[in-house]
């Protein structure tokens, strides 16, 4: 006989925090301990408002009154007696509940232990645009698709949301959109509509803030920032990208800046510009310039009105601008629904770490800028420590930039860039995101195929290995509520490695208590099952979650039961499965097999 253990805050009375704290403090024997029917398919017990809790040992035979029969098609008949004890019939509708199609798909085929933990974005550009490229990065697995708002106009960025949208409501899929703003560092300019130039060894370019009206001279690159003649000295390093191609200052003339090749590469539309001197980043330039221009407000104002899921705010300086950029969504967007991820990709950024994490709603390791603002060797332990801080405080962490940068030109990524991606997944990451790869790369595909193969690969070595993390979280809660919510999922998740259960349910109205089971990282998926569309999509973002939209009520005996046929019903679980569920509206666990 499977059983069934419920530990929860009374559900029929009023709330624990509306209690004296003297009624709380009541003896462990207090919690109740339930145990439910469920030897064979057809029965799953339940019961009305008004009745008392089942004997321990109460079987089927004896339970008659409080059951739901369940047809072989899922459909709910009441079985009732002289009691007239009634339960909700739970009626089997496939379109009642809402899921990924990938991920549905590999429920079915490959069972729980098959999927993914780590989400995947991957940035749209000219490689990726069309409906059908769109629909074959959402097969491959992307999660969040990233609008750089430093290339591409906005009827063009309108275009591809729109097309997102379309895809999840004609293919099944919950596919999120992220809005990167541009900034106010220096950028390159569009270089003059071409795609890409080849800048050579020993070659001069010539940096100017002059605009053209006809076309642009050969080896000529505009800059954003009017002061950039001013600042620079001959004999600076400027640095492309990142350093991904390096030029030395030898003359200037006027408005004009004349560089030497140093580092040959491929410069990009919009890359962003660092100069060096004597070893160290000049940074006076960045002083007067705020982090969210003219531009990025107007871009914000464009993804308001678009409904995108969060906005990326570019070269974070202090938790202020985090906080000043979340008053303006929440007074415009609709009930303040977009996240706000900070982009940590500057020294700033390092120094202010903590509370800029805390105030906004993630955060993304930037590694391109910054690895032009510090040390590279210092590079993977800012990673690693960009990562831990986000876990502590429940904000997921995207790792970006460079992850298969070589897969932009060739089909097969380094054996080194698989290493980078295996040790990013193995730090817990979040999410990984695809840049250049995906958005001008001629292999976006298969870049996505690798991120995915390898993440699947850690993943399963993790398990295997059995290391479960016993590093204790710090406590985050600021209310007695917050609390609860967190010690219940802290208790779900380390049930769910003890006992080795095949997933854990979360019913979430917000989706916070689903992060906080998230952030425990436990061995099985985590189904959070949530009302709203918009919360659904920006769950995507978070380490093993898998969203679904459904309709639910307070009484958890009913959600589980739709949940269960409904789930069934599409061949996503099957009778025997064990299962703990969690609820944000009664603060409850309950472990259980699935009937």
């Amino acid at each position: 006989m499977s059983q069934s253990i419920q530990f929860s805050t009374p559900s029929r009375t009023p709330h624990l925090l509306n209690l004296p704290h003297s009624q709380f403090n009541r003896p462990l024997s207090s919690i109740s301990f339930r145990r439910f029917p469920l030897t064979t398919i057809k029965y799953t017990s339940i019961r009305a408002s008004s009745s008392p809790s089942p004997s321990p040992d109460l079987d089927s035979s004896s339970s008659s009154s409080s059951q739901v029969l369940l047809s072989p098609n899922g459909t709910g008949a009441v079985k009732s007696d002289e009691r007239s004890v009634v339960a909700t019939a739970v009626t089997t509708d496939t379109a009642g509940i809402e899921v990924d199609t990938v991920t549905e798909a590999e429920l079915k085929e490959n069972g729980f232990r098959s999927t993914r933990r780590t989400k995947l974005i991957c940035t749209i550009g000219p490689a990726t645009c069309g409906f059908d490229q769109l629909e074959a990065l959402a097969v491959g697995g992307m999660n969040v698709a990233r609008l750089n708002m430093c290339h591409g106009t906005r009827d063009w960025h309108r275009g591809v949301i729109r097309s997102v949208r379309r895809l999840n409501e004609e293919k099944g899929f919950a596919v999120a959109i992220m809005m990167d703003t541009e900034g106010s560092e220096i950028h390159m300019g569009d270089l003059g509509g071409e795609s890409s130039a080849k800048a050579e060894d020993g070659e001069i370019w010539t940096f100017t803030v002059r605009a053209f009206d006809s076309s642009r001279p050969e080896r000529t690159i505009s800059v954003s920032y009017d002061g950039f003649a001013e600042d620079v000295r001959v004999g600076d390093e400027l640095l492309v990208d990142g350093g991904m191609v390096r030029f030395e200052v030898i003359e200037k003339i006027g408005p004009d800046v004349k560089c030497l090749c140093t580092d040959p590469g491929l410069l990009l539309p919009r890359a962003n510009l660092t100069f060096w001197r004597d070893g160290s980043l000049v940074r006076e330039r960045n002083a007067m310039l705020p982090t969210i221009s003219s531009k990025d407000w107007l871009d914000i104002d464009f993804g308001i009105a678009e409904g995108v899921d969060f906005i990326a705010v570019s070269f974070v300086k202090s938790a202020e601008v985090i906080n000043h950029l979340k008053s303006y969504l929440a007074a415009r967007s609709r009930g303040g629904e977009i996240g706000v991820i900070a982009k940590i990709e500057s020294i700033d950024s390092l120094t202010n770490l903590e509370e800029i994490i805390l105030a906004s709603d993630g955060a993304m390791v930037a590694r391109g800028d910054l690895g032009a603002q510090i040390p590279l060797e210092q590079v993977p332990a800012a990673q690693q420590r960009i990562v831990q801080v986000c876990r502590a405080l429940n904000k997921p962490v995207i790792v970006a930039s460079q992850l298969l940068e070589s897969m932009i030109e060739y089909p097969t990524p380094t054996r080194a860039e698989v290493a980078d991606v295996s040790e990013a997944v193995r730090q817990r990451s979040d999410a990984l995101m695809l840049s250049g790869e995906s958005a001008m790369g001629q292999f976006p595909d298969k870049a996505l195929t690798v991120l995915r193969t390898v993440s699947l690969r850690i993943e399963r070595w993790w398990r295997e290995e059995k290391r479960h993390e016993s590093v204790p979280l710090q406590a985050i809660g600021s209310t007695f509520s917050d609390k609860i919510s967190e010690e219940i999922c802290n208790s779900a998740a380390k049930m769910a490695n003890n006992l080795g259960v095949d997933a854990v349910f979360v019913y979430t109205t917000s989706g916070h208590m689903a992060t906080l089971v998230s952030r425990c990282r436990p061995d099985c998926p985590i189904f959070a099952f949530t009302t709203t569309t918009s919360v659904r999509r920006r769950l995507n973002l978070q380490w093993g979650l898998i969203p679904f939209r459904l309709s639910f009520s307070d009484d958890m005996e009913s959600n589980l039961n739709k949940t269960f046929s409904l789930l069934k019903s599409r061949g996503m679980i099957k009778s025997g499965d064990l299962v703990i569920a969690v609820s944000d509206m009664l603060q409850s666990i309950q472990v259980m097999n699935v009937p």
